[in-house]
């Protein structure tokens, strides 16, 4: 019966509660059993507050009966472990950057708490969220639970296998390149890269200008219930924005009118296994089945990698520069040559940078008019090594730590809503399609992909008996 609850999604549980036929302390009692018996495999997890868990879910089950239940009263959650919180350790990945206590909460966690949610701890992230595999020094790799051995993608990791594997409906994760996309792909399950500054980030990202926070889930209705609670301006991050609307959730239940839809496989830059782009291509008809106008179009953009990686580059390289030469031995072996590539960088390439990015976007956008939004993959390939920094090629192409993500990070650079859904399996291993808008298209992003949710059934589930 326990496996049972921890299949519930957060509407389901919800519902329940309302119905009186589940309890906060029930459902949690399973979700720590469920982690318990399971992540000493997977590794999601770097810590569990199951005594935190066991207290907001008792304060959830009083809530409930005194009928004042908040949005996600009684639902477990995690944290990204490079989210501050008061009185439980953030050691994002590192055996340099960690503290035991931060002293107070970031905004994302006050929200989520004030909510009523039942967190569960912290997940699994590779130093400072580098690359797009979860191994670090502090904890080890993350395994997919969908393949023991195959990376549960990163930074958001330990994130999306929470998700994946039944640790609680809703997880936090974010996306500077594709953290948020990358894993949930990997791991077969729902990713949200919000619209750039709707949901604030304090302190700061070390890359701000394109670092997005994000929910992860095994529904599109949920990613939405946990967007409801993570969005909104805060004064402590000057770019934090509200949203132009109200509930996306409750925007759910309002038909999907049909939409123009760009479809491409490569982006005129990438390159694709086929394995992925045969189950892209399917999911792409399905959406065309569903009565939208999907048209394949030649973006001729060119690839923007050299901006992302300048940028994330030249951040790190600032972080690192004033102790880098008292802690190198102590870092990540592969994200020193990095900082190395940062300190080397100057100020006018920087510089340079950021406008080649504004052109690239101004571009970006002259291809997409007329449309509403863009689908492609979200990936070109499926889940690599755990503990290996990138899959080291793609369909032939050598790759870099994060240049592989060919279809993730340009739209880190355009701030725009992006949404990973996933669409299949390539040999036994989830594959995603990716829903891209513009800036404030949340709302579509999250409709179309509910709607393809609707068609295909309920994803799957990995069998971790």
């Amino acid at each position: 019966m326990t496996d049972d609850i921890t299949t519930l999604d957060a509407c389901q549980l919800l519902a329940a509660y309302g119905a009186r036929t589940l309890d906060p302390v029930e459902v949690t009692e399973a979700t720590l059993e469920r982690i318990a018996r399971l992540d000493g495999d997977i590794n999601a997890f770097v810590t569990v507050t199951a005594e935190r868990a066991r207290s907001d879910a008792r304060d959830a089950s009083a809530a409930w009966a005194a009928g004042t239940a908040g949005p996600i009263c009684g639902v477990p959650y995690s944290l990204k472990d490079l989210v501050t919180t008061r009185g439980i350790p953030t050691g994002r990945g590192s055996l340099v950057w960690g503290v035991e206590d931060a002293g107070f909460d970031a905004p994302v966690a006050e929200r989520l708490a004030a909510a009523g949610g039942v967190l569960l701890g912290k997940t699994t992230t590779p130093e400072l969220g580098w690359k797009g595999d979860s191994g670090n020094r502090r904890n080890g790799p993350c395994h997919n639970p969908w393949r023991q051995g195959r990376t549960a993608g990163g930074s958001s990791g330990g994130t999306a296998a929470a998700a994946a594997a039944g640790f609680g409906p809703l997880h936090q994760g974010s996306d500077g390149a594709g953290s948020v996309r990358i894993p949930a792909s990997f791991c077969g399950v729902v990713g949200l890269k919000p619209t750039y500054g709707l949901v604030p980030q304090y302190p700061p990202s070390a890359i701000e200008t394109v670092s997005h926070m994000g929910p992860i889930t095994r529904t599109v209705a949920d990613c939405a219930l946990m967007l409801d609670v993570m969005a909104g301006a805060d004064e402590r991050d000057r770019i934090s924005v509200d949203p132009p609307a109200g509930s996306y959730l409750a925007a759910l239940r309002t038909p999907l009118q049909p939409l123009r839809i760009a479809w491409s496989a490569d982006l005129s830059f990438g390159v694709v296994e086929p394995g992925v782009a045969a189950r892209v291509a399917a999911a792409v008809d399905v959406v065309r089945d569903l009565g939208h106008d999907v048209r394949e179009v030649a973006l001729a953009l060119d690839d923007p990698w050299e901006i992302e990686r300048t940028i994330w580059e030249a951040a790190l390289a600032a972080v690192h520069a004033p102790r880098l030469q008292e802690c190198r031995d102590l870092l990540d072996p592969g994200l020193v040559p990095v900082i190395e590539s940062g300190l080397a960088l100057s100020g006018v390439e920087v510089a340079a940078a950021y406008q080649r990015r504004s052109a690239w976007v101004d571009r970006f956008r002259v291809a997409l008019a007329g449309y509403d939004v863009l689908v492609c993959p979200t990936l070109p390939c499926t889940a690599f090594a755990a503990g290996d920094d990138h899959p080291g090629t793609v369909a032939g192409r050598v790759v870099s730590y994060l240049g592989w993500t060919t279809f993730t990070y340009p739209f880190n650079l355009t701030g725009g809503a992006a949404l990973t859904v996933p669409c299949g399996f390539d040999d036994g291993l989830p594959v995603g399609l990716q829903v891209v808008g513009r800036r404030f298209a949340d709302a579509t992003v999250l409709a179309l992909g509910a709607a393809y949710e609707a068609a295909v059934g309920p994803f799957a589930v990995p069998d971790r008996a």
